[in-house]
């Protein structure tokens, strides 16, 4: 028999967030988030996307012991921009037992009915900025900071179920850095800035906090971004929550922006990138900082002792993509990332039929190594 309880206070929240830590433990490939954001995350008090989202936290036990969790969230303007009536499911984990993962979607459907939706999907954050989609190829290759690993009888449980189909699949790549920056790049940035006077801007910690910066480069984001699946918009509040959270510790060496100064300096693409963060996560025991988890991420943030880049946020107005803003993005930062001595990069999520998105990487040696999917159930 399962029994699903409801996160009622901060003490089952922490249990909530810790049993990932306990299914994972010692596993090569996970990359567990550190608890304190994950915390910060699901708090009701502290995520401004609860402005506009709602949730419920659900905890599966079998024999008194936790086997399974998931957050119902429902994003309403997500729902209006997309015209639906959905519940999302996110931070799913069970243990290899079909009676857990059905107790939980359960739990989810029957919440989201009693708040008038009509369909569940998932896996699926309160915004783009949590991750999202369940890994279905690719379970031996290391995990990122930004996006879900889970282990392979995932998906199993998900066919097994009966009702849940395909809503939408995404990929992701690995490249690798070249020695030199390739022609084609340095040919087009040449071009570029000659042609169309868009030029690369680096900023300073006073252009993001004095500047208004951060706050452009978050709306850009917000532009680009705005018709990719399940997308909603991020509010003011969010902006100023991921601009003070983030840019505060950002290499901004690793973050381009591409200015046209035909039209005022208008910012017309960016390119964040952070170094792999994915093997100090895993040496955060249980997530946590203290006593030796901060060693490990200041030296990977601050020293750049690891061998990867994560190309977490690249975006580019559409109105520039075939103006080649991307070529300009890449011709700077990729002498950086051999100066900083990154062999490989990894893309975070993409629509699979994105093609131009993911056509940018044809000069380095992409490899499709995951793929993760959506799920869809009609409950109405």
């Amino acid at each position: 028999m399962i029994e699903i309880r409801k996160v009622e206070n901060r003490k089952d929240l922490t249990q909530f967030i810790d049993f990932h830590y306990d299914l994972y433990e010692g596993n090569e490939y996970n990359v567990p988030n550190l608890f304190s954001d994950e915390m910060a995350t699901l708090d009701k008090e502290k995520n401004a996307a609860f402005d506009f989202c709602e949730a419920e936290y659900f905890m599966a036990y079998k024999d008194g012991k936790m086997v399974g969790r998931v957050a119902a969230i429902i994003n309403h303007r997500a729902n209006v921009k997309w015209k639906c009536k959905a519940v999302r499911f996110g931070w799913i984990d069970f243990i290899d037992d079909r009676e857990v993962s059905r107790a939980l979607m359960d739990a989810v459907e029957q919440w989201g009915r009693e708040h008038g939706m009509e369909e569940v999907i998932g896996p699926l954050g309160f915004t783009d900025f949590d991750p999202e989609g369940m890994l279905i190829w690719g379970f031996d290759q290391l995990g990122t900071m930004a996006t879900i690993y889970n282990f392979a009888y995932y998906p199993e449980h998900f066919e097994a179920m009966g009702g849940f189909e395909k809503d939408n699949d995404y990929v992701e790549y690995k490249m690798y850095v070249p020695d030199t920056v390739p022609e084609k790049y340095t040919r087009l940035a040449e071009m570029i800035e000659k042609r169309y006077n868009l030029h690369v801007k680096k900023l300073s910690k006073k252009d993001v906090f004095e500047g208004g910066y951060g706050k452009k480069v978050l709306d850009i984001i917000n532009q680009t971004f705005q018709d990719l699946y399940g997308y909603s918009q991020l509010s003011d509040k969010q902006i100023d929550q991921y601009v003070n959270t983030y840019f505060r510790y950002a290499d901004l060496n690793l973050i381009t922006v591409i200015e046209d100064w035909n039209a005022d300096k208008k910012i017309c693409a960016v390119g964040i990138t952070i170094p792999s963060l994915s093997h100090a996560l895993q040496k955060c025991r249980r997530g946590r900082l203290f006593p030796f988890g901060w060693w490990h991420l200041l030296r990977a943030i601050k020293w750049h002792k690891t061998e990867g880049v994560d190309l977490l946020l690249m975006g580019v107005l559409p109105e520039y993509r075939k103006k080649g803003a991307n070529a300009l993005m890449f011709s700077d930062l990729i002498p950086r990332y051999q100066a900083y001595g990154f062999k490989w990069g990894e893309s975070q999520v993409e629509m699979e039929d994105n093609a131009g998105v993911q056509s940018q990487w044809e000069y380095l040696n992409p490899v499709m190594h995951k793929r993760r999917r959506c799920y869809k159930k009609v409950i109405k």
